[in-house]
Order: structure tokens, then C-alpha cells, then sequence
């Protein structure tokens, strides 16, 4: 099935442009949104991740439509991907069941991971410029009472507490809620 997917900014903007795009194409069923396309929590584009199907084609006017981000746009054709649906845009003639259009979005999976690393290269080098000036201390430590959380702990242990409820108890990530078990059990 030909499933069409447009998005708008603001429900004053008119969608008869991509709607004509869209029927040109042959698509069947079209899902809407009227929203900004920094926002990811869109209801037509869940409505519609949900509703493809192994072997339709999901078809945008442009890549702009879909995404306002390389990594969202590569996120969610990812996600209509292993639902085994291609996706084409009609802008961009850019097509998934083609040996071209895949090698397009693996050229745009290598640029965000690209983009990403040197961000976090970037971000390195700054903490590490913050660290030599005195002022990057890093994350401050969690302060728990030891004497509460050991009395959790032997709830905990004789199964009296639940796991999520102790978490909560002291605000805790499961990272740091086991990484603090662990230290109780080297003192036991």
C-alpha cells in the first residue's frame, strides 16, 4: 500500500500542495500533522508508524516534511525499515528499495555519526580545558544516609521491599542503585 505522510507547522499552512504531491504518487491513505517538525511526538506520525506494514511504501513530498533533523530522519526511516515498508521521497527522488536510495541513507547515517563524534570530541576537549583550569569538578555524588539505605537494604534482601519502590525511596537510577548494593556487599 502507497501511504502518504504531511506535515505542516501551524494549522494555518495549507496542505493542498503536498496533498496534490501525494495523490500524484498513487498514495491510498494519508496521515496529517499540523505541528513543528522539531517536535518528534507527532500524532499523524505515530498514527501512521503504527499502521504500515511489511511491503508498503511510505511517500513524503520532501525529506523536510518527515524530519527537521538528519538523526530523526534517520531514526524514523529506520523505524519503517524493519517494519520491511521502503520509504521514497518525492523531492529528493530518493527511494529505500533502490540500490541508490540506500546508499543515500547510509551517505546520511555516516554524516550524523560523523556529526556526532565531533561533538563529543569537541565536548572532550572543553572538559578537559574546563579540568585544567580548576572549574569541571564533574557530576556531584549522590548523598544517601547509609544507615536508611542499609535498613532498605536488608528489606530489600528478605524481599519485604520492592526493588522500584527502594529506587524510589532514594531518588535512584538503577546504574547508581546497584552500583551502591555493590558497595554494601563488599562491607558484608
Amino acid at each position: 500500500m502507497r501511504i502518504g505522510y504531511i506535515r505542516v507547522s501551524t494549522d494555518e499552512q495549507n496542505i493542498e500542495r503536498q496533498e496534490a504531491a501525494l495523490k500524484t504518487a498513487g498514495v491510498e491513505k494519508i496521515f496529517i500533522d499540523k505541528l513543528s517538525g522539531k517536535n518528534t511526538v507527532r500524532p499523524g506520525l505515530k498514527e501512521m508508524l503504527a499502521y504500515i506494514r511489511d511491503g508498503d511504501i511510505v511517500i513524503v513530498e520532501s525529506y523536510s516534511r518527515l524530519a527537521r533533523s538528519l538523526k530523526d530522519l534517520i531514526c524514523i526511516i529506520d523505524e519503517i525499515r524493519n517494519k520491511k515498508a521502503d520509504f521514497y521521497s518525492i523531492k529528493e527522488n530518493s527511494d529505500t528499495s533502490s540500490a541508490a536510495g540506500k546508499l543515500i541513507m547510509n551517505i546520511f547515517g555516516a554524516l550524523y555519526e560523523f556529526e556526532r563524534d565531533c561533538l563529543l570530541e569537541r565536548q572532550k576537549e572543553g572538559i578537559e580545558i574546563a579540568k585544567a583550569a580548576g572549574k569541571y569538578k564533574g557530576r556531584k555524588p549522590i548523598k544517601i544516609d547509609n544507615d536508611s539505605f542499609t535498613q532498605f537494604y536488608n528489606s530489600w534482601i528478605k524481599k519485604e521491599i520492592k526493588t522500584c519502590d527502594f529506587m524510589k525511596r532514594f531518588n535512584l537510577k538503577p546504574s547508581t542503585f546497584y552500583r551502591k548494593i555493590n558497595e554494601i556487599k563488599k562491607q558484608v
